[in-house]
């Protein structure tokens, strides 16, 4: 059994609890993840309404029988207490940009680990106020995409108008072949200077993304988030790279300039 908390504290990832005695429970491995990483969140993300929340948080399995059977929340009858808990958490919550963007902040984009979607009812209030929606999906397109198609687009019943894919030159030279970066490390010196090689060889994997999103049946929208050093070479093998394979491409610098990039 884990726990989730709010709090990305690694040390806390394998623990053994229960050791104080039988009034402390029984002794046994557990651990805690982020809240991002559990069922909940990822329940939070696709329902469409209170009455579905509650639906599918009754039919979480939580252990099994001895026959092999599911266990389910309904059938500890705690569903119903877990939603009340819930209650609240299900309404977005309205932000806005530095520019006055209104934005919704709901669930949680970690695709690596959970469903990484930002919620349908958020979507479904969006679609309703705004000529149009901007959502997303966390991860790559490997995986938030993914994720986002087969399980959050069939359930929302919206489909995108377009799909745009963010990337760097600085992350292409990484999958390139480039140096680690690590926090609190200064940067290889690959990374502060043009190096087209690493590059090139990075640009395949902005085509594999590239071809998830199309196989979709969407033609999508490579955006180069460009930072003050990439030069105009880089720039250009990119839009080479992402048009030969299938894409749009457009260059955002948003870094420098702020809502005018």
């Amino acid at each position: 059994m884990n726990w989730a908390i709010d709090y990305c504290a690694q040390a806390l990832r394998h623990i053994t609890i229960g050791k104080g005695g039988k009034t402390d429970g029984v002794e046994i491995e557990s651990g805690f993840l982020i809240t991002a990483a559990s069922e909940i969140m990822a329940i939070l993300s696709i329902a469409r309404d209170l009455s579905d929340f509650r639906n599918r948080m009754a039919e979480i399995v939580v252990a099994y029988d001895r026959s092999g059977r599911e266990i389910t929340t309904a059938d500890l009858e705690v569903d119903g207490a877990m939603c009340a808990w819930m209650a609240e958490a299900i309404n977005p919550n309205l932000l806005q940009t530095i520019e006055g963007q209104p934005v919704f902040v709901h669930a949680g984009l970690f695709a690596n680990i959970a469903l990484g979607q930002s919620s349908i009812i958020a979507d479904l209030i969006g679609t309703c106020l705004v000529d149009y929606l901007v959502t997303g999906s966390g991860f790559g397109a490997e995986s938030g995409y993914e994720k986002f198609w087969n399980f959050k687009f069939l359930s929302s019943g919206l489909s995108p108008s377009a799909v745009v894919i963010v990337a760097t030159i600085r992350a292409l030279r990484t999958h390139g072949g480039g140096p680690r970066v690590r926090p609190g490390v200064p940067l290889d010196e690959v990374y502060s200077r043009e190096h087209l090689g690493l590059l090139e060889k990075g640009c395949a994997n902005l085509a594999a993304h590239i071809d998830v999103v199309k196989r979709s049946g969407v033609r999508p929208i490579v955006c180069l988030n460009s930072f003050l050093a990439d030069t105009k070479d880089e720039r250009s093998l990119v839009r080479r790279a992402a048009e030969s394979a299938g894409a749009y491409f457009a260059v955002s610098e948003h870094w420098l300039k702020g809502g005018k990039g």
